[in-house]
């Protein structure tokens, strides 16, 4: 596995990289979710490469950057191990030098949601995705459904940009009891990892209901929040059903739709999802 830290040592080792090339962007700290999605690209894929970039960018001024969980020696540890070929650990001077200003917004879908509450996060996501799309050239890039409004919001712009690439959803991973992994998950005390558990019972009260008929968005949200509710440590920040592509909010789902929550668990704020249809 080779390691690289600037562009041109980037671009002299993705040249020699027999195709298709997969790429997993990452920014550390790794889990079985991430080596789900490297695994994913080695079964399809000839070469694998991987990033490793906290970006300062999609973090506002409140949120945790300098604590961001990092462990670089383990996280190059387990793509190796995984089967990487190549791994791509910019500085932030790398990535954003003196002087820079060109942004990348996708508009409507980064509004909502996510983008509501947390402004310039995803043109952080778009503006970081795009230069490592140019400067890796990947022929499929892979992302976890966990960060759903980010998967539709990079569908959206590799669309609009008309890069030659094949963004491929993987499975969010679970922990035993359901807790979807998340670097963040490190933040949580013990009483407050045992009360997350609610976010993925709650999500399948409302899988369990829409199996059985219930296809109403309004009954279905109804549904998620009682249970969030009944969570002491838990506080619902939002809940949505919305279309899977648009993230238009639904009346009733009829097509493929997705459910998502944010919750505050103590200070540590968790998403999760899933899909119907």
């Amino acid at each position: 596995m080779k390691i690289v830290t600037d562009h041109n040592e980037l671009h002299a080792a993705r040249h020699l990289l027999p195709r298709t090339v997969g790429f997993v962007p990452t920014m550390g700290f790794l889990h079985a979710g991430h080596i789900s999605l490297v695994k994913a690209a080695r079964g399809e894929c000839k070469s694998v490469v991987a990033s490793i970039f906290v970006n300062p960018t999609q973090f506002g001024p409140n949120e945790d950057l300098a604590k961001y969980p990092r462990d670089l020696p383990r996280d190059l540890a387990l793509l190796e191990t995984s089967g990487v070929d190549l791994v791509w650990t910019p500085s932030a001077e790398v990535m954003y030098p003196s002087g820079y200003q060109t942004w990348v917004d996708v508009e409507s879908l980064t509004r909502r949601l996510e983008g509501d509450i947390r402004p310039g996060h995803f043109r952080g996501v778009t503006t970081v995705v795009t230069q490592m799309f140019i400067a890796v050239a990947p022929d499929k890039a892979y992302f976890g459904q966990k960060d759903a409004q980010q998967t539709a919001v990079v569908r959206r712009m590799t669309k609009d940009l008309d890069f030659p690439i094949e963004i491929v959803v993987c499975p969010t991973v679970r922990e035993k009891d359901g807790l979807a992994m998340s670097s963040r998950n490190v933040y949580l005390n013990p009483k407050e990892r045992e009360a997350a558990t609610v976010l993925f019972r709650a999500l399948s009260v409302a899988k369990v209901a829409f199996d059985s008929g219930e296809h109403k968005a309004k009954k279905l949200c109804s549904l998620v929040s009682a249970m969030i509710a009944n969570e002491p440590l838990a506080h619902l920040q939002y809940v949505s059903c919305a279309d899977y592509d648009t993230l238009d909010e639904l009346v009733t789902v009829r097509g493929k739709a997705l459910l998502s929550i944010a919750v505050f668990m103590g200070k540590t704020r968790l998403i999760d999802n899933i899909v119907f249809g």
